[in-house]
């Protein structure tokens, strides 16, 4: 027998966990228990070695579990063997050699050039200040590429016209500058006059509410979320999937990853290195609609 009362008691009454965990545990120790004996007559915790642990895992793969569920399943391995070391049940524990599955990085959600193109020049944002600042918003979002908390935290003072420059504070407080075109430039002025002339009293943000301070994350969010539902269908409609709009945008249109990188405002270039598997997923899609042997 694998499983031992002494480790559920342990769970449930020393470490406080919950019935549905200490359950969860010992259903995982089970389906090993299942696994081995189809292949050892009388598996004991001592008869388990890393070659079993590592055909549970291939097995368990080839079922089709997930890397994250194949990986909590060990998990319960790795407590319930710790454990038995602490009493001298054991003397080796089978898991210290045992990596779990890698989780698989789901690719960055990004919008069509030609969606994006639709939502800045056809739809309508609405009249007055607050239409002018949600296109703005958007327009920023996808001509920078900067986050949510960077947009937030611009001041008047971070945005250079006579350089054509911003200066973006990001994560860990590093500051970064990033370049801007006639286009965005002409759309800034513009935004500035009319947030001029709408709220009287403001505080030193360059983007803000109608009654003169700093916008919320919230705010933007939903703001960004209700004017992307006008153009595309796709689940996640964040500030995010128009940072990764724009590095997208960017390597289609021939930039290098380093200055992608430093654009922004990555640590590592293998943080950025993600679009190019994006484009290439992109690739692969025209290629199925569009080659008559695909």
């Amino acid at each position: 027998m694998l499983l031992t009362d002494s480790f559920l008691d342990y769970l449930l009454y020393e470490r406080n966990y919950a019935e549905s965990t200490v359950k969860r545990y010992q259903m995982d120790i089970l389906e090993l228990q299942k696994f081995g004996e189809e292949q050892i007559e009388e598996l004991t915790p001592s008869g388990v070695d890393a070659e079993l642990i590592r055909e549970w895992i291939i097995f368990m793969m080839d079922r089709g579990c997930a890397p994250a569920t194949i990986n909590r399943k060990l998990s319960s391995l790795r407590t319930y063997y710790k454990f038995l070391l602490r009493r001298g049940e054991v003397e080796v524990d089978p898991l210290q050699k045992i990596t779990g599955p890698k989780k698989t990085k789901p690719l960055p959600v990004f919008l069509r050039e030609k969606d994006m193109d639709r939502l800045l020049d056809d739809i309508d944002f609405g009249e007055g200040f607050e239409g002018c600042r949600d296109h703005m918003i958007i327009e920023m979002f996808y001509a920078t590429g900067m986050r949510l908390s960077e947009l937030i935290g611009l001041d008047d003072e971070d945005v250079d016209f006579s350089t054509s420059l911003i200066k973006v504070t990001g994560k860990r407080n590093k500051q970064r500058l990033i370049p801007f075109d006639e286009e965005l430039k002409r759309s800034m002025r513009e935004y500035v006059n009319v947030r001029n002339e709408a709220v009287s009293v403001r505080s030193d943000a360059f983007f803000v509410r109608e009654n003169g301070k700093r916008l919320y994350p919230s705010i933007v969010s939903s703001l960004v979320k209700r004017n992307l539902s006008k153009v595309v269908t796709v689940k996640k409609r964040s500030p995010h999937v128009l940072r990764h709009t724009f590095a997208t945008a960017m390597l289609n249109n021939g930039a290098d990853l380093g200055s992608i990188k430093e654009l922004l405002g990555h640590e590592s270039l293998a943080t950025t290195e993600i679009y190019t598997h994006t484009t290439f997923e992109e690739l692969k899609k025209v290629y199925n609609q569009a080659h008559p042997r695909a």
